[in-house]
């Protein structure tokens, strides 16, 4: 390896930026590939007009959007409603960065509890979520009705704790450690 060549991770490093409607085609794409049931665009143009109580992200790597993450707001709740990455483009912790950034943002919102959903054979997403804090709560039997398969539900209760605050902190400097060219764009 020359002194100029990169990492791997460092080279593959993505913007974050709002999803907005011009986004929503690629996004559709990836939604097809990764989830049974997906998305339908009204669904998603549904979520986007929501502004005050929804925030979605899109990763971008080299223009191209590569995953995208979303999250919905109620009083001092958060819930994941979604989050995915394209499959040629897993295993360089863009649902990492996406879920860092809603999470940063929900806190910034005041959100002391975040929830979401999982399929309780993707083993992947349950270790991230529980690198992030995310503990196991219950089970939602049949949730997904595609296959009628459970779905754990996973939370953080405290998320404005100083203690999660430090876990957020690492996970970050893990991030940029990795990845020193990301940006982020509001």
């Amino acid at each position: 390896m020359s002194a100029v060549a990169k990492k791997p991770e460092e080279a593959f490093s993505i913007e974050l930026t709002r999803m907005r409607r011009r986004h929503l085609r690629k996004v559709l794409a990836i939604e097809a590939r990764v989830y049974p049931r997906p998305w339908s665009a009204s669904l998603f143009l549904s979520e986007l007009a929501q502004r005050n109580s929804r925030s979605y992200l899109v990763a971008r790597h080299a223009g191209e959007v590569v995953g995208y993450a979303g999250m919905m707001f109620t009083r001092r709740e958060a819930h994941v409603t979604n989050i995915a990455v394209g499959p040629e483009h897993q295993g360089h912790k863009i649902g990492t960065r996406l879920l860092l950034a809603l999470i940063t943002e929900a806190i910034a919102r005041a959100s002391d509890t975040i929830s979401l959903e999982v399929r309780v054979t993707n083993d992947a997403a349950q270790n991230m979520y529980e690198k992030f804090g995310f503990s196991i709560e219950g089970v939602r039997k049949g949730y997904y009705v595609e296959t009628n398969e459970d779905a754990y539900v996973m939370v953080v209760g405290d998320a404005m704790s100083t203690d999660y605050r430090l876990r957020l902190q690492s996970i970050r400097n893990d991030v940029i450690r990795s990845y020193p060219n990301d940006t982020t764009e509001s």
